[in-house]
């Protein structure tokens, strides 16, 4: 957050627990993190370890709608610029530079 404010930007702030994202939310991030669904996964997660309900890993539709459902267990924060379309994965901080960069 201090880098981005650092920059001039005041973020908007999703509050991903109690503002779970939907599905198609979970799909946009992805496609503009450039990775698959799969990749947002924290996967030390209680909840992930002990899931029995996990879709399979490359079915993003499915990882997408679950991940919309258990909201803990993705990564985060994720910075989103959405002048161009892309998105980073703030940890290590250093990622956000590299956005505001662009």
């Amino acid at each position: 957050m201090d880098i981005i404010r650092r920059s001039g930007i005041d973020p908007r702030i999703v509050e991903y627990l109690t503002d779970a994202p939907t599905a198609a939310t979970i799909l946009r991030l992805s496609s503009m993190l450039g990775m698959p669904v799969a990749g947002l996964l924290r996967r030390g997660e209680s909840e992930f370890k002990d899931t029995t309900s996990l879709p399979a890993l490359n079915d993003d539709a499915a990882l997408a709608a679950w991940l919309g459902q258990h909201p803990r267990v993705m990564q985060r924060p994720i910075v989103v610029d959405e002048d161009s379309a892309t998105a980073v994965i703030g940890r290590p901080p250093e990622n956000v530079q590299e956005l505001l960069d662009k």
